[in-house]
C-alpha cells in the first residue's frame, strides 16, 4: 500500500456498549464532512498559520467544537508527510475552547498523500509546460495542498484501510476521456492519457470501529468541474470520480478497480458504510457533467432520502436572488452574488443505517455561530446514525 500517515493513539477495539451504559436509549453516531479552506499557497503555510492563532482556523475549530461529530472529514486541509498541521490544529484548536465553545478531542486521525500539487512532468494543461500547478496530478501548487483528514473519536482499522490514490483514470471502464469539440479528438495524448491518476486528491476507505460496529468511511474530494476548456476535462474527470465510488459500493467482484497496495475488488455486499466529502456536484444545479451525484444518490445500496438543510443557506439564496431548480435549503457551498450556493457536500448512509437527525451548519444572521461561518465558503453537514430496526 502506498505510504499512508495513520495517527491513531490507540489500536484496541471499542466496545460496542453504548458509553453512558444505558442499553434503553438508541446509540447514534454522528458523521460530518467540512471543506475547512485550511490551506495555503506556499509548503508549510498552513503550519505557520496555526503556529500564529490563526483566526479562520479558530472559526473552523469552534464550528466543529459547537456540532461535536464522532467522525469527521476535514476537506482542504493541506497534508504534510509528519503530520504537524494535524497535531497542532487537534492539540491547540480543537482541544482548547473556542469562543465559548467546549473543547473537543479526537484521540483518532489518519491523513495521507494526496494528488495535489504532486509534479507529473507532463504538460496537463496544454500551456506549453509541465511545472505548473495545472500540470500536477491534481491541481496544487505544492504536494499536500487542499489534503484530506479523517479525525474520529474511536479507533480506525490501519490495517484493512485502503487508497486509490494512484488508480488510472484510462482503467476505469467506459471512462470518460476529454476531446476536443471541434476536431472529436482526444484531448490528451494516448501516452498521457494512459498515465493520469482518476483522483485529484485521493479515495480513502477508512474502516470506523464505532458502537454500531465497523462503518467503512469513504471520503474523497473530487475536483471542480470548472476552471477547463471546451473539452470539459474537470468536469468529466469530477463525474469519473463520484463514479468510482458508486461502482466501489456496488460489488466486491469489480476486478478492474485496484488499490494503491494491488489489491482488487470493491466493498463487501454486507459492509456498512458512509460516503463523505466536497463532491463538487449540485444535483440539479451549477456546472456538473450530467449531475454525476445522481450515481451516488439513486444508489440501490445508499439510503439519500434524508436531505439536511439550513436556515442560513435559504437566507443567502434569497439575498442572491439567482434562479434555482434544487431546494435552496439544501444547499451548503456559498460562491458569492455571481455562482450564488450549491449543495456540493455530502455524508450519504448506506442503506443499513438510519438517520436519527441532520442538518447543515449554516445559521443566518443573528442565530449562534452565524460570526463563525466566514471562515470557509462551505458549511459543516452531518447525520446522526444507527442501526436500521433500532427503536
Amino acid at each position: 500500500m502506498t505510504r499512508l500517515l495513520v495517527l491513531a493513539l490507540s489500536s484496541l477495539l471499542l466496545s460496542c456498549s453504548p458509553a453512558n451504559g444505558d442499553m434503553t436509549t438508541p446509540v447514534t453516531v454522528r458523521f460530518a464532512t467540512f471543506n475547512t479552506s485550511l490551506y495555503a499557497d506556499s509548503d508549510g503555510g498552513l503550519l505557520a498559520r496555526l503556529q500564529n492563532n490563526d483566526l479562520a482556523a479558530r472559526k473552523v475549530a469552534a464550528i466543529i467544537q459547537h456540532q461535536r461529530p464522532d467522525v469527521l472529514l476535514l476537506n482542504e486541509f493541506d497534508y504534510d508527510a509528519e503530520g504537524k498541521a494535524a497535531e497542532r490544529f487537534v492539540r491547540d484548536y480543537l482541544a482548547v475552547s473556542q469562543f465559548g465553545a467546549p473543547a473537543i478531542s479526537y484521540p483518532h486521525r489518519f491523513s495521507g498523500p494526496v494528488n495535489t500539487g504532486v509534479p507529473s512532468g507532463l504538460d496537463l494543461d496544454g500551456d506549453g509546460r509541465n511545472d505548473g500547478p495545472g500540470d500536477a496530478w491534481g491541481f496544487g501548487r505544492h504536494p499536500g495542498q487542499y489534503g484530506l483528514l479523517v479525525l474520529s473519536r474511536y479507533p480506525l482499522d490501519a490495517s484493512a484501510t485502503r487508497s486509490f490514490q494512484h488508480f488510472r483514470w484510462a482503467d476505469l471502464p467506459a471512462a470518460l476521456a476529454p476531446k476536443n469539440p471541434a476536431t472529436g479528438a482526444a484531448f490528451y495524448p494516448d501516452a498521457v492519457w494512459r498515465q493520469l491518476r482518476l483522483s485529484s486528491k485521493s479515495h480513502w476507505d477508512v474502516p470506523i470501529h464505532t458502537p454500531l460496529g465497523v462503518i467503512h468511511f469513504l471520503v474523497a474530494h473530487p475536483t471542480p468541474p470548472v476552471f477547463d476548456g471546451a473539452e470539459n476535462r474537470n468536469g468529466l474527470r469530477n463525474h469519473d470520480e463520484i463514479r468510482l465510488w458508486a461502482d466501489y459500493v456496488s460489488g466486491e467482484t469489480i476486478d478492474w478497480l485496484y488499490d494503491d497496495a494491488g489489491v482488487r475488488g470493491g466493498l463487501a455486499q454486507d459492509a456498512a458504510f458512509v460516503i463523505a466529502g466536497d463532491l463538487n456536484a449540485d444535483p440539479v444545479d451549477g456546472d456538473g457533467y450530467q449531475q454525476p451525484v445522481r450515481l451516488l444518490l439513486d444508489h440501490p445500496r445508499i439510503d439519500a432520502r434524508f436531505v439536511p438543510t439550513s436556515t442560513g443557506a435559504r437566507a443567502q439564496a434569497a439575498r442572491y436572488g439567482l434562479a434555482r431548480t434544487g431546494n435552496v435549503a439544501t444547499h451548503t457551498g456559498d460562491f458569492g452574488p455571481s455562482a450564488g450556493t450549491l449543495r456540493i457536500d455530502y455524508v450519504l448512509p448506506s442503506r443499513q443505517l438510519a438517520v436519527r437527525d441532520g442538518g447543515v451548519f449554516w445559521p443566518a444572521a443573528g442565530e449562534p455561530g452565524h460570526d463563525w461561518i466566514d471562515a470557509s465558503d462551505h458549511h459543516m453537514v452531518w447525520l446522526d446514525l444507527t442501526i436500521k430496526g433500532t427503536p
